[in-house]
């Protein structure tokens, strides 16, 4: 599969996203109509992580993602690598640890964080199975990892409207929203190319992660991912893969929660 994230250099990346960083979540707003702050408390209830525990939230940007850890007393880190992001959530949210980092080699020590997250980003990196490698090296034995991330609606008609709004109706709003348009017109594309739930599924068992489970969000715009990092000694990424079962097994939801 060619992914639009092939086709630009990490740098180039960073560049776009220092860019839109000023208005980038008042922009996400927009585009989701409304729709990225119930995706968001979906992530934060499907972590459940309490005051006192560390937890990673990879490619936070402005932090947006990150507040609710921190107002409820976790010890949460932002890390992202766009500088431009974080400059703009530090001067938001200075009571917020922020460090540039790159996901596929994070800045951190092994078994560091009881929780680990990341939110629509991690299509943007560019080799996204280093970084779930990365994100299960830096959790503690027996920690969680939460994903959120554009995936594929379920219906087929869904699927053609969602599609045709990402590659028409996105692109055009951006441009009277947003001072880098383009930068839309390749996220757009991104979101296009992202495999689908199962993919991603198969690829958290083959990083080592097991209890491998998601939750479709609005018809499947969106998929919630959720797993755990086995104990010391559980064995090896094939021996987790064969004991979680197939991929077409993983389709159950994680418990919804209230609106």
């Amino acid at each position: 599969m060619n992914r639009a994230s092939l086709d630009k250099r990490p740098d180039e990346v960073a560049t776009m996203f220092d860019d839109v960083a000023p208005k980038y979540d008042v922009v996400n707003d927009v585009l989701s109509m409304g729709q990225t702050r119930r995706w968001r408390k979906v992530v934060v209830d499907a972590m459940d992580v309490r005051a006192g525990q560390r937890v990673l939230d990879l490619a936070a940007g402005t932090g947006t993602s990150s507040e609710p850890y921190a107002d409820a007393g976790i010890n949460v880190v932002a890390c992202d690598f766009s500088l431009g992001m974080l400059k703009v959530g530090k001067r938001r949210r200075p009571d917020i640890d922020f460090i540039a980092g790159d996901a596929t080699n994070l800045p951190f020590a092994d078994n560091t964080f009881d929780a680990s997250t990341i939110s629509f980003g991690l299509r943007n990196v560019n080799e996204p199975k280093k970084a779930l490698a990365e994100m299960l090296r830096v959790t503690k034995p027996g920690g969680k990892l939460v994903i959120a991330e554009f995936s594929q609606p379920v219906v087929p008609l869904w699927r053609t409207m969602y599609t045709e709004y990402l590659m028409r109706a996105l692109p055009a709003i951006a441009t009277k929203v947003s001072s880098n348009p383009d930068a839309y017109v390749y996220l757009a594309e991104s979101i296009r190319a992202w495999p689908d739930q199962d993919h991603l599924a198969a690829w958290l068992q083959d990083s080592g992660w097991q209890d491998v489970t998601y939750r479709n969000l609005s018809g499947g715009i969106v998929a919630v991912h959720r797993a755990h990092k086995p104990m010391t000694g559980s064995g090896s990424a094939e021996a987790i893969a064969a004991h979680t079962g197939p991929v077409a097994k993983l389709r159950r939801n994680l418990p919804r929660t209230a609106r």
